[in-house]
């Protein structure tokens, strides 16, 4: 039986990916930071509940510690996240700070307190979930689109650091899912200048991709043994993807602000 270590699990796309990769027969560790509070995967057979808040480096190391008593890992999937909307002078310092530590350095670091077990093994993957935000721009999401271009090219990095010892680095990109991504958006504070303008945005942002989906993706990525980086996933990423790569990133810059700002 595999193993897979899966941050972020409480709800959206980690709790998808638990349910899937459990059914399909392997032993699932889910974390995440109040794992007493969980009333549903604490019920299924061959899944181990951790806490983990991935901005916490003792207990990153103690948790990993935890789970490499349990037996070997195959797969680590770095899902914790979460997004802020908003114009970036509306931002808190402490806004800005918290999603960096939780969205880039969280993945960094729990993959630095594995990448020793994988490397003594010469064998193991990480799974980065990044988003189609870490591959083009918007509009009011630009901390969480520039945490997520920066897991984008570490992994890329990352994965040519570690393919001597045989360890695999992916990424999966999903496009707009129905999620609590953005739940956290209370805690940014509006500004007028930018009303108009946002209320667009937010009337364009149409999730039609369900945590399931993404967690199929995250299994073919698991397990379709390829020398593969990057998946795309959802209804619209990879179009969103191909569309940047076919007229540039310059191109694609002025026609997101046309799509955005024209009329305004």
């Amino acid at each position: 039986m595999k193993t897979i270590f899966i941050t972020g699990t409480s709800s959206g796309i980690g709790k998808s990916t638990v349910k899937l990769f459990q059914q399909r027969g392997w032993k699932v560790i889910a974390t995440m930071r109040d794992p007493e509070k969980e009333t549903e995967l604490d019920q299924l057979d061959h899944v181990i509940l951790l806490p983990l808040d991935v901005t916490d480096l003792e207990q990153i190391r103690l948790t990993v510690e935890k789970a490499l008593s349990l037996g070997p890992i195959d797969v680590v999937v770095n899902n914790a996240g979460y997004g802020l909307m908003g114009a970036l002078e509306s931002f808190s310092d402490e806004n800005i700070v918290k999603q960096v530590e939780t969205n880039f350095l969280g993945t960094v670091r729990v993959t630095q307190a594995f990448t020793p077990h994988f490397r003594e093994n010469k064998n193991g993957l990480f799974i980065n979930i990044t988003s189609i935000g870490g591959h083009t721009s918007f509009p009011f999401t630009s901390i969480y689109n520039g945490t997520k271009w920066a897991v984008e090219g570490w992994s890329e990095c990352l994965s040519i650091e570690l393919s001597m010892f045989g360890v695999g680095v992916k990424t999966v990109a999903p496009s707009a899912t129905k999620t609590e991504l953005f739940n956290h958006n209370s805690d940014v504070t509006a500004l007028p200048y930018y009303d108009s303008a946002e209320e667009k945005m937010l009337s364009m942002i149409k999730p039609d991709s369900s945590p399931d989906e993404i967690a199929e993706v995250i299994f073919v990525a698991a397990t379709d043994q390829k020398d593969k980086l990057r998946y795309f996933a959802g209804t619209k990423a990879q179009a969103i993807y191909d569309r940047r790569q076919q007229i540039g990133a310059e191109a694609s810059v002025k026609e997101i602000k046309k799509i955005y700002f024209d009329g305004l």
